[in-house]
């Protein structure tokens, strides 16, 4: 007879990312992109942003929404907030290797709308009685 012995189980750890804080308690905000930091800084934040960041960027391509102004640090914007917004609004996703801040103040400008959390969001509380 043949006794074969069972793999051990080996538990396997699944770490989450963490989860920051909350940015969002004393009002809505937005990241933008930090001025005067490095370009190519910068454009590596964008490129992971869009790539494999997941983050939707087709209102900058040409044509789109938020194509104008056509520079590094409005797209970086635009995109950086995308991903913010889609996040969580925690710190940690609001940082791109430290080319990005949060701001209170709407970066919204003309048919360019950048997106927003914690706007619009109510409560309700339903009771039954009978």
């Amino acid at each position: 007879m043949v006794q074969e012995k069972a793999d051990a189980a080996i538990p396997v750890t699944t770490l989450s990312p963490p989860e920051g804080n909350t940015t969002f308690l004393g009002g809505t905000t937005w990241c933008v992109a930090l001025a005067g930091v490095p370009q190519i800084d910068l454009q590596n934040a964008l490129d992971w942003a869009c790539g494999l960041g997941m983050t939707d960027c087709s209102a900058i391509q040409d044509g789109g929404a938020c194509f104008e102004p056509d520079t590094l640090l409005s797209h970086a914007s635009y995109a950086f907030n995308n991903y913010y917004q889609q996040n969580g609004n925690s710190d940690i996703a609001c940082n791109f290797g430290g080319t990005a801040t949060l701001t209170k103040s709407n970066p919204s400008y003309g048919k360019c709308n950048y997106a927003a959390s914690g706007l619009g969001y109510v409560l309700i509380l339903c009771t039954s009685q009978t």
